[in-house]
């Protein structure tokens, strides 16, 4: 579960919305930054446990964005990690299509470059040195079709990106992270009173749940009682962009809270 607010938050993210918007919606007048910059710590009670960056750019009709996540303290006993990640694509308004996203786990001894091509809008997998196994079963093209990567889905959330349902978290989202193939679905829980460093007002509240649909291996796959528990996602709204300030999720190792500790939207 800690992986799927790493999916929601930056990559792997810290991780509602997705592409491509229907015509109507693409036509719309739709506000967007020039650049977001964001920055988490998360902690489990007072020990901390994650240092999470997110920065993005948008020039006219493309967006390009790298994140960096590194556990830090007790988590480092469950699963030490640093990595670093990076997207470009095309935009049209807040419409996002990847064309190309790749991370690395500098705490890793293998050295693996995880990379996503989208040739005609289908998750591509491009991993060196390639996995052992691409899980029982794989995901195959049909179920990659449309599928954006966890760096997307992550700009889709702030950007209030349509789905399949309309609002802001509503829907489903396709994602695909260079092996897992898996949706996120939202739902909207009323608003709540929030205090981060970075930010302090009445947020939305933002449900997210993970269910799995490809690509685990044996034993990785996500339970049932796993898939019930939401990531709680606390939406702040800058003028029409909707930024992530907290992330909390019950974990093996306990509650985990991930806070903003630095917000810019220009």
């Amino acid at each position: 579960m800690f992986a799927s607010i790493a999916s929601l938050a930056l990559h792997a993210a810290l991780a509602a919305q997705t592409a491509p918007a229907h015509a109507a919606d693409a036509a719309a007048p739709v506000s967007v930054p020039e650049e977001i910059t964001l920055n988490y710590s998360g902690s489990v009670w007072v020990l901390p446990v994650a240092e999470i960056a997110v920065n993005a750019i948008y020039p006219d009709g493309t967006y390009s964005a790298s994140a960096q996540f590194e556990s830090a303290g007790l988590l480092r006993w469950f699963d030490d990690t640093n990595i670093e990640a990076g997207v470009t694509g095309y935009r049209i308004g807040s419409s996002l299509q990847p064309y190309r996203y790749s991370h690395v786990n500098h705490a890793s001894n293998k050295g693996r470059v995880v990379g996503i091509d989208f040739p005609e809008a289908v998750a591509t997998p491009d991993v060196q040195p390639p996995f052992g196994s691409m899980g029982e079963p794989p995901a195959d093209d049909e179920e990659r079709a449309g599928a954006l990567d966890p760096i997307s889905a992550m700009l889709g959330l702030t950007l209030g990106m349509p789905v399949d349902t309309p609002g802001v978290c509503s829907g489903r989202l396709p994602v695909f992270d260079g092996k897992a193939r898996y949706d996120l679905r939202f739902e909207q829980a009323g608003t709540e009173r929030v205090r981060t460093r970075a930010w302090s007002g009445d947020a939305l509240v933002c449900e997210a749940y993970l269910e799995p649909i490809s690509g685990y291996d044996p034993g990785d796959r996500p339970s049932e009682e796993e898939t019930r528990r939401p990531v709680v996602i606390y939406l702040a709204d800058y003028d029409g962009i909707y930024v992530p300030v907290r992330f909390r999720a019950n974990t093996q190792i306990g509650s985990i809270n991930i806070q903003a500790t630095r917000i810019s939207v220009r």
